[in-house]
């Protein structure tokens, strides 16, 4: 980690069919080796799937359900203090929450062996909008950890 300066924070790309810059960040976070095309098609196939199984029309108001729901608000940092390291709990900021989101919903879908990305995309985020599946069970984990740690919570700073 630099010690120089802050890091820059960039705006994201707005997707080109529903210019949003929601699923602008999420086709980035699919991408590999710069391969954006197939990367659009994988989310665009996985949103539709989605919207047509839960009936929703907006892809947008889709994620934002799936965000609302998957979205961890603590998280724990190690902390070392004399020697010793501490869990220590600490408020997720809302830029990283997303982050975290969408590389969890990309790291389900990977894990479901025998479908098409396609397929294994929307099915994550129809049990993320229903508040089932893996993404939420990880928040779940992520807050228990945090609130069986909250003694070390003043070791913050």
């Amino acid at each position: 980690m630099s010690r120089r300066r802050r890091a820059e924070k960039r705006e994201f790309e707005k997707d080109p069919r529903f210019s949003s810059t929601l699923i602008g960040q999420l086709i980035n976070i699919v991408m590999e080796h710069g391969k954006r095309s197939l990367a659009c098609s994988i989310v665009y196939g996985a949103i539709e799937k989605a919207s047509e199984e839960l009936a929703k029309g907006d892809p947008v108001e889709l994620l934002v359900g799936v965000l609302e729901n998957a979205r961890p608000k603590v998280e724990v940092k190690s902390r070392r203090v004399g020697g010793a390291t501490y869990q220590v709990p600490m408020e997720v900021p809302y830029i990283r929450q997303q982050g975290l989101v969408f590389r969890w919903l990309i790291e389900a879908a990977k894990s479901r062996k025998g479908k098409a990305m396609k397929e294994a995309l929307g099915q994550e985020i129809i049990d993320a909008y229903n508040n089932t599946g893996n993404v939420v069970k990880k928040k779940t984990e992520m807050h228990r950890m945090a609130q069986a740690n909250r003694a070390f919570a003043h070791f913050v700073w």
